[in-house]
């Protein structure tokens, strides 16, 4: 059986650290999971110019988690980038968050299983959910998953 292709959004490194937060167990839990082998973890050129923006101490350790848990690393796209536009033209995504819909696209693009995610506004969303899979279908590409880490991790205690 292969093993599952995922898409890390940005928000799941801000998680990662911010142990205040609900879903910050579940995030650990996600990335001890692909560091075990039980997913195939991507992240893209988008994510990375976004964890920049952060304050200095913050950004080190974020982008530290890359090499840390072996995430793969996709490209800047011309195509995701048609892809985006096409969502934000298609009112899935607003155009003041186009960068949302970037993370979806490029997903797509690479023929990715999912998107794991805790942005509850643009992404992990039944509208986005149901718009982008839509756009994706009738331009050729298929449906893709949209996640947060606590509807993936394995939380059954045995």
């Amino acid at each position: 059986m292969r093993t599952p292709q995922i898409y890390l959004e940005t928000t799941l490194f801000n998680y990662y650290f911010d142990t205040d937060r609900d879903a910050h167990a579940d995030t650990v839990k996600l990335f001890d999971e692909i560091k075990a082998g039980k997913y195939e973890a991507f992240t893209s050129a988008y994510v990375l110019r976004e964890l920049r923006d952060a304050p200095t101490e913050k950004r080190d350790k974020m982008l530290a988690l890359i090499d840390e848990y072996g995430i793969t690393t996709v490209e800047l796209s011309a195509e995701a980038e048609g892809l985006a536009d096409e969502y934000v033209k298609q009112a899935i995504i607003p155009e003041k968050y186009k960068t949302d819909g970037l993370h979806i696209a490029i997903a797509t693009i690479n023929g990715l299983d999912m998107i794991i995610s805790l942005n509850f506004r643009h992404i992990v969303k039944k509208k986005t959910m149901v718009g982008t899979e839509y756009i994706n279908t009738a331009h050729g590409y298929r449906k893709i998953d949209i996640f947060s880490p606590m509807e993936v991790v394995d939380n059954d205690t045995e």
